[in-house]
């Protein structure tokens, strides 16, 4: 108990990293997987560039953050998959937002990202949940004791292709669940999360939005639902939704 006890400190120095506005929302942005300049955080903040310098500096040394120097320039992505699940799970525990009024332009925004997008380097949004849905309903994975992958599911991935036996550890298993912030239900993560991901860009079925939305191909969308043993219908987009997204 000493120890639980003990590791309180540690505890509130790291949530008190993202208790501000504008880091909690540099670290959404870099949910997207890439690598963003400083100067891009400024900008999306909406804080002039030494501001940002010091909150980017707090996330790297409380290790939420690294950072690379690239002559003038200096990027920062998030640590690793791990710092990755945080945030996300800490966003699916959040209170929705609230919605204020604004443009057409940003509510179709907002519906694309809601509907479709990558968290880190895996697929989130309505559509991630949906295909974790159906391969659980196919039993391509059990969720019985834990979420674990089948000898069907084993069959399924490497027909598409897909790598099953990847390397992984304890702090990133070959599947688990992430809770979708907007969806508030769990999509698949994980290595293999990550590895069905790239596989469905590599194939066609996904193409990239603006930010961190994705959305499905012509092509891709009756090809997923068929691998997946769905009606198209069930993975279509909302009629609100288009092919951008925002990088909240």
């Amino acid at each position: 108990m000493s120890s639980v006890v003990g590791g309180g400190p540690e505890l509130a120095r790291l949530a008190a990293l993202l208790a501000d506005d504008t880091r909690a929302r540099m670290c959404l942005a870099l949910l997207d997987g890439r690598a963003w300049t400083a100067g891009e955080l400024a900008r999306l903040a909406g804080v002039a560039p030494s501001t940002a310098s010091e909150h980017l500096g707090h996330l790297v040394r409380g290790g939420l953050l690294a950072e690379e120097r690239q002559g003038r320039h200096r990027y920062l992505r998030l640590a690793g998959p791990s710092v990755a699940q945080l945030i996300e799970d800490l966003a699916g525990h959040a209170p929705p937002p609230r919605t204020p009024v604004g443009s057409w332009r940003a509510a179709r925004a907002d519906a694309a990202l809601a509907y479709a997008r990558t968290c880190y380097d895996h697929l989130a949004g309505r559509l991630g949940v949906l295909v974790r849905d159906a391969m659980l309903a196919r039993r391509l994975l059990d969720d019985t004791a834990g979420l674990a992958l089948t000898p069907a599911g084993r069959h399924w991935l490497t027909a598409l292709a897909v790598p099953v036996d990847l390397p992984h550890n304890g702090r990133r298993p070959l599947v688990r669940d992430c809770l979708d912030w907007t969806e508030r239900r769990p999509h698949l993560a994980g290595t293999l999360g990550a590895a069905l991901c790239r596989r469905l860009f590599e194939l066609g079925w996904l193409a990239p939005g603006t930010g961190r939305a994705v959305r499905l191909t012509p092509a891709g969308g009756p090809a997923l639902a068929a691998a997946l043993g769905v009606d198209p219908v069930d993975l279509a987009p909302p009629p609100s939704a288009d092919n951008g997204g925002g990088r909240a």
